[in-house]
């Protein structure tokens, strides 16, 4: 006789025939991480999994960006569970980053606040990079420039000059998040951005704008006519 599927193995494949029937959209939140953590442990009902998940990092963007440790606190999750959650996340990142680098950044800004939205929006530790780009305004290299506590990272203009200079960079964009998820700019990082934005003037080196990313948002400085 055969071995009666599980009620939980009836509504994967129910999944699976929406997803590939209708696309992801067809799917809850719960359900695409209910699918997914299924694949990497198919002998498991893994909604009550799937859910607690997105309780506890506050929904999908959380989620997918909460660090391995934290994940790896949740009960039920393994480094195989974690694994499948990262690699999503890293291969959403590398399709939004080639996108945003395919043409210039200054003609591409949405791509460009799309894919530094995408990574840094729900962190929950403060990351400061800078974009270099070249005379054409494309991207040669983003670089995480440090990293921080909960409210603070540190942004030193010497370091940030220098490594344009290393890299042949003609302009630059700055950018940071504020884990408190209000994206609006400090005195503090209004004051970092003009002495950047002087420095690299007398250098031949532009600052096109310094980029605010919070889970609310994005702020420019140079939008906002602060640079």
């Amino acid at each position: 006789m055969n071995t009666p599927l599980p009620d939980h193995a009836g509504h994967r494949a129910r999944l699976r025939q929406r997803l590939i029937e209708q696309g992801g959209d067809a799917l809850l939140d719960h359900e695409l991480v209910e699918y997914l953590l299924a694949l990497a442990i198919p002998r498991r009902d893994t909604k009550p999994l799937a859910k607690a998940l997105l309780a506890e990092f506050g929904g999908v963007g959380g989620l997918f960006s909460a660090d391995p440790e934290a994940l790896l606190r949740v009960p039920g999750m393994g480094e195989t569970s974690v694994a499948a959650i990262k690699i999503v996340q890293a291969t959403a990142l590398r399709l939004l980053r080639v996108h945003a680098s395919a043409q210039p950044v200054l003609a591409s800004w949405q791509a460009l606040i799309d894919y530094l939205h995408a990574d840094m929006a729900h962190r929950t530790n403060e990351r400061v990079r800078v974009l270099h780009l070249n005379t054409r305004n494309m991207l040669i290299r983003d670089e995480a420039m440090s990293e921080g506590s909960i409210d603070e990272a540190a942004l030193y203009v010497r370091e940030v000059i220098r490594r344009a200079i290393d890299l042949g960079s003609a302009a630059i964009i700055l950018v940071h998040n504020h884990p408190s998820g209000d994206p609006a700019p400090s005195r503090a990082d209004i004051e970092v951005t003009r002495k950047v934005a002087e420095t690299g003037k007398r250098l031949g080196i532009a600052v096109h704008d310094h980029i605010i990313i919070g889970a609310s948002g994005h702020s420019s400085l140079r939008a906002m006519g602060l640079l």
